[in-house]
């Protein structure tokens, strides 16, 4: 046949062909092969490809993913602002980059030894406790693979698997390496210290004239103005719309009617029940209460008290045990039963008051109908009004003209910053929509801003009407503020200045217990200290402190509340002994091999992935995600 076929390439006919075909390519397809990318392919590493539907399919699983941990679906955009795609692609290149190293290789993985991987995977195990084909079949089709597509992935999976184990497979931590950490964590050390306060510096005295306004012009900027925006706005929410005065008192009443069973209350009973471990000890409490006893009485000579027996008030419905409630309901009120054979315990059961069936009438909620109604009917009413007024702003209508033709009033507000406070710092009454404030501090005035979403019948459309840019105020506008200011920094440097004169004195070698009787403070003392645990004045800064040195060691630190500074002094040093065979070294040993593990493979891939080269199909991967090159979303979502 090959012989056949060459002489056939021979002829004029089939070199006019081969003509054609070749100015085809020239014509339709040859750019694809120039830029170096397949239709189908997303990244490359080397010679080994990542495809668009391997990249498709996982940031789709981590999406979703994702997306159930948030409670809610994730878009393309909030994705892409997550760093979802790119999680994705680069653990896709990191498996290419494995796949092409071991390629290289010439590693493999026998028929066998893959089918033996693929039937001791839990995920196929089917009710029988042993590997199902039915189950392979039901677990692929749910995570969107076929059959030979898995093969090929759990084939590479099992080469990558080898090449990990032969690059770090058995390496452990060094116990030398765990004894270190280990003390390191565990070493506690205990601490006298002193506590310096606003106490020991007195009152600050107000700040001169000359002296406030040099310190405001050197720190000018921590009181600027910031910038502030006013906007005007038009809401479509159901409680614009709602016309109650539209629904006549037969609607309200139908509905009532409907709903009855949400204004009608079943007879219900205040209900004390007695539980006994036997039916004869529930006889003998019968008995005594046929002979003449009170309810009260038994329950006193068994040494109950009312919250041992209250059931609360309760509906026939309400009782499980059909048994018991039939008992309840046959009492009258104070009257009590005999032994009830419940269906996990006999009983004896007792009625304090019986509360009589009642219905609200319609009276009293035909308002609040009417009101629902109405709310409802707005809701109905809102979609079509929301496409009616998109396609007027579409068509370049203002606000003003919205709110105009269709009835809705136009509102404005005062000027708020970003954080949405208004310039006196009180919060600014501003819409109740997701996304408001950072949306009106990205746009100007003139631009056309997108519809948001008001709870979930409602909609907003805004625009920027005023900006007042970043300003710094003069003195007297901030003064009681600067005022505050200096004082806290005054504060603070004579803070510093005591601590840092008590501390010469301690380094010279005054005891904490002389300077605390010099500075009429307390000598506290603080046992078990840990690196990782502030403790009462010792936040994080003083335990930096406390372990910088040997013991003896003499530092000034903040205190944990940053009010105050702490000299201190460590007083004794503790290293538990290590013990390589107890759990907790045997934990640590397991999660430090695993991270050197991880660390070796890791440099592995990265020097890989250099050396291969990867080449990204960024135009590929965009259409994919359902975002243009530059980040905005594609039309073919919808977005």
């Amino acid at each position: 046949m090959l012989d056949a076929l060459r002489k056939g390439a021979g002829t004029w006919l089939a070199k006019l062909f081969i003509a054609l075909l070749i100015f085809s390519f020239a014509i339709w397809g040859v750019t694809d092969f120039l830029q170096g990318f397949g239709q189908n392919t997303a990244a490359t590493v080397g010679e080994t490809e990542v495809s668009l539907m391997e990249f498709d399919r996982a940031y789709r699983q981590d999406l979703n993913r994702i997306g159930q941990q948030l409670g809610r679906p994730l878009t393309p955009i909030e994705g892409t602002q997550l760093g979802i795609p790119q999680q994705a692609l680069g653990r896709l290149v990191a498996e290419a980059a494995m796949s092409n190293a071991a390629t290289d290789l010439k590693l493999g993985v026998s028929d066998d030894r893959l089918a033996a991987i693929i039937q001791a995977d839990p995920a196929f195990v089917g009710a029988t406790g042993r590997y199902e084909r039915g189950r392979l079949q039901q677990v692929l089709r749910a995570n969107g693979y076929r059959e030979d597509e898995y093969v090929i992935e759990r084939r590479n999976g099992a080469e990558r698997n080898q090449m990990v184990q032969g690059l770090s497979g058995g390496m452990t931590a060094p116990t030398a390496y765990l004894a270190a950490l280990d003390a390191y964590q565990r070493e506690t050390r205990t601490v006298d210290y002193l506590v310096i306060t606003a106490d020991q510096i007195g009152e600050i005295e107000e700040p001169a004239d000359d002296a406030l306004a040099a310190y405001y012009e050197d720190n000018k900027t921590g009181f600027r103005a910031p910038e502030y925006r006013e906007i005007k706005y038009v809401e479509l929410v159901p409680s614009a719309l709602a016309r109650p005065e539209d629904i006549t008192e037969e609607d309200a009443k139908a509905e009532y009617d409907r709903r009855i069973g949400n204004y009608a209350e079943p007879e219900r009973r205040r209900v004390r029940q007695m539980s006994f471990n036997s039916a004869d000890d529930a006889k003998t409490a019968a008995d005594e209460l046929a002979g003449g006893k009170s309810f009260a009485d038994v329950m006193a000579d068994r040494n109950l008290s009312n919250n041992d027996v209250a059931l609360g008030v309760m509906a026939r419905t309400d009782f499980l045990d059909e048994a018991i409630g039939e008992a309840v309901f046959g009492l009258g009120a104070g009257q009590s039963s005999g032994a009830v054979e419940g269906r996990f315990s006999t009983v004896i059961v007792n009625v304090e008051e019986i509360l009589p069936a009642s219905t609200t009438p319609f009276a009293d909620v035909k308002a609040e109908l009417i009101e629902e109604l109405s709310l409802e009917q707005a809701e109905r009413e809102i979609l079509d009004l929301l496409d009616e007024i998109e396609d007027a702003r579409a068509g370049g209508a203002l606000l003003d003209e919205i709110g105009e033709r269709f009835s809705l009033p136009v509102k404005s507000t005062g000027s708020f910053d970003s954080a949405g406070k208004s310039t006196v710092g009180t919060d600014a009454i501003l819409p109740d929509a997701d996304g408001l404030l950072a949306g009106i501090f990205e746009s100007d005035i003139g631009v056309e801003n997108d519809v948001l979403q008001i709870g979930s019948r409602g909609y907003l459309w805004y625009d920027v009407t005023k900006v007042t840019p970043v300003r710094d105020r003069d003195l007297d506008e901030v003064r009681a503020d600067v005022v505050t200011a200096w004082k806290e920094d005054q504060l603070n440097e004579r803070l510093s200045a005591k601590a840092t004169e008590v501390l010469a004195k301690a380094e010279s070698g005054t005891s904490l217990a002389d300077l605390a009787a010099e500075e009429s403070l307390s000598v506290q003392n603080a046992e078990g200290v840990t690196r990782s645990e502030p403790t009462g004045d010792l936040g994080r800064e003083a335990l930096s402190a406390v372990f910088e040195g040997p013991t003896g060691t003499v530092a000034s630190a903040a205190s944990a509340d940053g009010n105050g500074r702490v000299i201190l002094k460590v007083a004794a040093t503790s290293i538990p002994d290590f013990d390589a065979a107890s759990p907790e070294a045997q934990a640590l040993k397991n999660q430090l091999s695993e991270q050197f593990q991880r660390s070796l493979v890791n440099l592995f891939i990265s020097e890989q992935e250099n050396r291969a080269g990867i080449e990204i199909n960024d135009a590929g991967i965009a259409q994919v995600i359902g975002l243009n090159q530059d980040g905005t979303a594609h039309n073919s979502y919808g977005m």
